[in-house]
């Protein structure tokens, strides 16, 4: 059974719910965010990137550690070509499986991967690849603040075209298209799950979002833009207009 109709309702339930996650980009904005999860894969990924680079047009990949070490020249490439890199965990666990000490772990041992892959100084990649999207989306509050008190960022969606049950180039594509607008952030697999389609989706949805006027950029971009909204917002409080009677 396909659930892919249900994920529109179940971002505007959780969106307010959980505000300390990335769910979007501003709605004020024609910029969207395209992501990747669940690798790098050996074949899907560089297949990916060439897409990529046509279009001169930037992702951000939440990487699985276990296929980082599988694929490491993969992983530079993405690297190199400067796409944003997140975490995914090592393997593709339900963080709410782990306790937090192996959860912890899952994350520094996938971050230890790419800082081998792209020979990228430990340090450097503790401090810049801290974004975390959890696995199938799921997360407690508990989970949520430990992200939080150790320096991650957690980041979620807002177009899930359900890619990983290989519903077909078109309808993957059609999903996509249907449910972007400004601040979409869309998630899509490069990894052994739904990757076989994920150039031919991408090769047919970026000419047409280019061409209604969106622009593309990465999950740093969107958390860049979140801070200066909110330092606004917090400098130019909204008047108090409601009755004290």
């Amino acid at each position: 059974m396909q659930f892919a109709h249900l994920y529109p309702w179940v971002h505007r339930l959780l969106k307010p719910t959980f505000p300390e996650c990335l769910w979007t980009g501003e709605s004020g904005s024609k910029t969207i965010a395209l992501t990747f999860d669940d690798g790098p894969h050996p074949t899907h990924t560089p297949q990916l990137l060439e897409v990529l680079a046509r279009y001169q047009v930037p992702a951000s990949f939440f990487w699985l550690g276990a296929c980082v070490d599988r694929s490491p020249q993969v992983a530079r490439s993405v690297w190199q070509q400067g796409h944003w890199l997140g975490l995914h965990g090592y393997h593709h666990a339900s963080f709410p499986m782990l306790s937090l000490t192996d959860l912890q772990q899952s994350l520094i041992q996938t971050q230890t991967a790419i800082s081998v892959a792209c020979d990228l100084d430990r340090a450097e990649v503790q401090q810049r690849i801290r974004d975390v999207r959890p696995p199938n989306g799921v997360f407690t509050p508990q989970i949520l603040r430990s992200l939080q008190a150790w320096n991650y960022r957690p980041v979620m969606w807002s177009v899930v075209p359900e890619d990983w049950v290989r519903p077909g180039v078109q309808v993957a594509a059609q999903r996509v298209l249907q449910q972007t607008q400004n601040g979409s952030l869309i998630v899509l697999h490069d990894g052994y799950c739904g990757g076989e389609d994920v150039a031919a989706t991408v090769a047919m949805i970026i000419p047409t979002l280019l061409d209604q006027g969106y622009q593309f950029v990465t999950i740093d971009q969107f958390w860049h833009d979140r801070f200066w909204h909110d330092r606004f917002w917090q400098s130019h409080p909204q008047p108090f207009t409601g009755s004290t009677a």
